[in-house]
This record gives structure tokens, sequence and C-alpha cells, in this order.
């Protein structure tokens, strides 16, 4: 994240600069997604350190799911900028388009782009290998400023090539298009974890693991629930034992399911079980139960 940010405000210096070369409004949407990004790194870097504190009398389950308001936060600013961005290329459109040192600024453009690639690359690959929301979201916006500076690239090129000066304009809508689908992509991320959206993937694994575990057991189970933290998965899990199965063996039983589920997933679980005697389960269960 102190990478991130370190070439958030490199970029921001390149890409104004260029602008103020050029006047164009292409770069200028370029310039402008990078204040926005230097203000969500700034935000992300703070929910990343916020995330890794433990948890305690207060926030039981830790502090992770500020993940996803980092994403929903980052997203937000992002649809910002595209409004922003499409606002100031047709009312330059609209007033007239003066553009001058057009080899320059695409030439600080594109080293901007290509380091922006790099950096957005090296960011998803850790988060995703680290289990870190907030550093995929981060890395996909860095990819989103890449592209953004690879079509304002294009804008320029066709102004160059063809000396019709409304490419510019037309790139910058395309690109604030771009963007703005890009942050309702993050939104819509923020949105899921935030209302506990239940992942169909590892659903899936985890209904087929506890299928065949509790096969293994001679038990049966039920009432599986799973919810996304940003950085851990929390499942619970209902087991089904005989009524004579004695207390220590059944949470013996208990102990070794959450500890092979644990074990056997790529990304953190924590599983929570709670145990049940199959004989009577369904006559308690439909019971109302006590407000």
């Amino acid at each position: 994240m102190r990478l991130s940010l370190l070439t958030g405000v490199v970029m921001l210096f390149a890409k104004s600069a260029a602008w103020l070369i050029t006047g164009s409004s292409a770069i200028f949407s370029d310039a402008l997604e990078s204040v926005i990004h230097l203000v969500a790194v700034a935000f992300a870097s703070f929910s990343l350190a916020l995330s890794r504190r433990p948890a305690n009398a207060r926030f039981h389950y830790g502090y992770e799911r500020i993940s996803f308001f980092s994403a929903g936060f980052e997203g937000a600013l992002i649809a910002a900028a595209a409004v922003a961005i499409i606002v100031t290329a047709v009312y330059k459109w609209m007033h007239g388009l003066e553009l001058e040192s057009l080899g320059t600024g695409t030439l600080i453009t594109l080293g901007a782009g290509l380091v922006n690639g790099a950096l957005g690359f090296y960011l998803i690959r850790t988060g995703r290998r680290t289990n870190s929301l907030i550093l995929v979201a981060n890395g996909q916006h860095v990819f989103t400023d890449c592209w953004t500076s690879l079509g304002v690239i294009v804008g320029l090129c066709l102004v160059l090539v063809t000396g019709w000066k409304p490419f510019d304009p037309i790139c910058a809508i395309a690109v604030a298009l771009n963007i703005l689908w890009a942050g309702g992509v993050l939104m819509w991320k923020s949105a899921r974890g935030l209302l506990d959206y239940a992942e169909p993937g590892l659903e899936a694994r985890l209904r087929s693991t506890l299928d065949s575990l509790a096969k293994s057991q001679g038990i049966s189970w039920h009432g599986l629930r799973l919810r996304e933290t940003g950085g851990r998965s929390l499942v619970e899990v209902h087991l089904l034992f005989p009524y004579e199965c004695p207390l220590g063996e059944a949470h013996h039983i208990a102990t070794l399911i959450e500890e092979t589920i644990e074990r056997d997933f790529e990304q953190p679980v924590e599983v929570i079980t709670h145990l049940e005697a199959q004989e009577d389960h369904a006559e308690r269960h439909s019971r109302p139960h006590p407000r």
C-alpha cells in the first residue's frame, strides 16, 4: 500500500504536467482519475491497517469487514470521477478545443500507464495470495487507471494522425464510461460483502466436504451458513448425532470436522459447529423460538 501511495503521487504530478502542456480533455480525465485514486489509496491504507487489528471486547469478530466499506468507498470515488470527466469533456467540446504539444503529453501518459499496469498486476496478485480484498480492489483501481491512460493515448494519436480535435473529448468520455463501470463493480462487491452474500463456489465446496466428513463419521448435518469478512470466511453448521452418543465423543468429532475444513481450504476459514440430537431434532425445531 505504501508503494501504491507513492506511485499515485508520482502519477498525479506527471499527468498534471501532461495536461498543462497539452490542454487535452482526455489527459485531464486521466489526471482527475489519479486525484481520486490518491484519495482512495489513502483510505485503503487506513482500512488495511485497521483490518489487521485483533478482535476485542467490543468488536468480537475483529475489524476485517472494513474491507467491504473500503471497496465501496473506492468504487464511489471512481464513479464520481467518471461523472466529472464526462461533464468536463462535454463542456470543453462545446466551448472550443485547444490542443498543443501532443507528442510530449502522449509520451508522459504512456509512461504513466505502463507503471500503473505493472503496479496493478502486483497489487492484485499480492491481494489474492494474501486473501486481502483491500489490495485486490486497489489493484483493480490501478488497472483502471492504466486502461484510462491507454484510452487517452488512443485519442491523442487519432488527433495527431487525423487532425480532428473532437477525438480528444470523445475518447475522454469513452474512458469515463469504462471508469464508471469499474466503480460500479467495486460498489456491487462492497454491497454483497456487507449484506453477507454467500459465494456459490465456496458454498458448494463446503457442502461437498461436509457430506464426505459427516458420512465418514456416521452423522448428518444441516443449517450451513457462511459470511465473508474480507480476509476470511466464517462458517456455521449444525451437526446431528445419535442420542446415545456421549457428549465428549460428539465434541471430539465436531472438532475434527472443524479442523479438517480449516486445514483443507486455501483461504482462511473459521468453522463454528452446533451439536444436536438426530432423534428429536425435527420436534425441537418445530417449536416456536423464544424472542
